[in-house]
Order: C-alpha cells, then sequence, then structure tokens
C-alpha cells in the first residue's frame, strides 16, 4: 500500500514539473512590476515637485501662498503692458518703452518701490481721476482689516500727500471704504499705457515742462526789464529855473 502511495506522489510531481518554471516565471514578473511601479513613483513626485515654481505652492498663482492673485500678473491682465519684474523693477523697467510721468491718467500704472515690509514693490491700476490729489485705483495683493491676500479690489481710492503734488508719497483707502487711509508710502510715479516720448491730447505728463521762447519775446522781455529797473530822468537847467519861479510867485 505505501508503494502505491509512492507510484501515485511520483506521478503527480512528474506531471506538475512542466508547469513549474511558468509559475516561477509569473511570480517574478509580478514582484519585478511591484518593484518598478515602487520605483517609479518617486520619480513622478520629483518631476511635479521641480516642475513647481520656486516659491509657490499646489494651487497658488504668482507665488501667493493664499491662492489669490499678486499685483503683478493682475496688472498685466488689466493693461495689457508687457513690463517684466517685480512691482519695485516697472518703473525702469518700463523707461524707453511707455511713457512715464507724475500725473495721473486713466490706465496707468501706479509704481511702489520696495520699502519695508513690501519688499517687492507694488503696482496698482488707476481707474478714475477724481481730483489732483484723490485718485481711484483697481489692483490686487493688498492686505487690510477683512481682506485676505490675493483679493482683487476695486475703486480703491489713494490721496497724494506729497509736498510738491508730485505724487511721490501717497496714502491708500483701508479696507472695503474710505473712511480711513494708511501710512505714507513712497512711490515712484505713473507709467502710461502708451509708448515713450508720446503724449496724450488735454494732458501734461511731467510736473516741469521745457519752454520755449522766440527772439520777438526775448527783446520784449528785456525791454520791458531795462524799463523797470532804470531810474527816473533828471530835469534839465530851463525845467528848475521854470520850477524855482513858480514856486516864488506862490
Amino acid at each position: 500500500m505505501r508503494f502505491k502511495i509512492a507510484q501515485w506522489s511520483m506521478c503527480v510531481m512528474l506531471a506538475a514539473a512542466p508547469f513549474a518554471p511558468e509559475a516561477a516565471a509569473s511570480r517574478g514578473d509580478t514582484r519585478s512590476e511591484v518593484r518598478s511601479s515602487a520605483q517609479q513613483r518617486p520619480a513622478s513626485s520629483q518631476a511635479q515637485r521641480q516642475a513647481r515654481p520656486r516659491g509657490t505652492r499646489a494651487g497658488s498663482l504668482s507665488g501667493n501662498s493664499s491662492g489669490g492673485l499678486t499685483c503683478v500678473p493682475y496688472a498685466r491682465s488689466v493693461t495689457g503692458m508687457e513690463i517684466s519684474g517685480n512691482g519695485r523693477d516697472w518703473w525702469h523697467n518700463a523707461a524707453g518703452r511707455y511713457a512715464r510721468g507724475q500725473r495721473p491718467q486713466t490706465g496707468s500704472v501706479l509704481a511702489w518701490p520696495g520699502s519695508g515690509s513690501m519688499s517687492s514693490g507694488h503696482v496698482a491700476v488707476v481707474s478714475r481721476v477724481l481730483n489732483a490729489r484723490m485718485i481711484e485705483i483697481d489692483h490686487a495683493n493688498w492686505g487690510g482689516p477683512g481682506i485676505r491676500r490675493g483679493t482683487v479690489m476695486r475703486h480703491v481710492k489713494v490721496m497724494d500727500v506729497s509736498d510738491d503734488n508730485s505724487w511721490t508719497r501717497v496714502r491708500v483707502q483701508v479696507g472695503w471704504t474710505s473712511e480711513n487711509f494708511g501710512r505714507e508710502y513712497p512711490t515712484y510715479g505713473f507709467i502710461h499705457n502708451r509708448a515713450a516720448n508720446t503724449t496724450l491730447a488735454g494732458a501734461s505728463d511731467d510736473m516741469i515742462r521745457p519752454v520755449s521762447y522766440s527772439s520777438r519775446s526775448v527783446s520784449q522781455s528785456r525791454s520791458t526789464a531795462q524799463r523797470s529797473t532804470t531810474r527816473p530822468r533828471q530835469p534839465s537847467a530851463p525845467q528848475v529855473i521854470r520850477l524855482a519861479q513858480a514856486r516864488t510867485t506862490r
């Protein structure tokens, strides 16, 4: 009986021998696939980290960790100006390409240098000119009470507090209402949305504009100045005698 059982087991082993290499190969393929997928996962995550810009988080725009929009891409999208750099770089990078000045105009960009906690500077689009000392702007990523960083705000009032009305020092509206204004900030001026060395009808770009004088106006001004500075003429001798006679007869 034992001999028959041994014969049957040998027969089963001989019958299963041809399929053993295929089973081992299938197990090896499965293990290799697991290893290759494990190796590919770090590579894909590493590629994603390399493709992500520095200083940004997933889901954020232009380096703003709050997931909103910063001032530079917003100003570009609104005006179409092709100026590179942070807000603090716009004034210098616009030189020779766009007209610049110290007078606000609708559609122009007010540029802030880097100062204090605002090291990257700031840019805002002028939406309305109220008077010589007050304008309204549209901008993004300007925090305040109840305002999250990355928020786009429109019709924000800005007040010029410079001594010479050059818009080189301003105060910006705090919060959603124009009841209060923040601290003073230095500014460069306004970058106009047109080519450099061009003027806009009915608008002056600079505080001081060159004045050309004609030869006739110069001669007239000189003669006027001479008349105002010359001494009055002394009376002649006959006039002196007549004046003396008139006094004695009185």
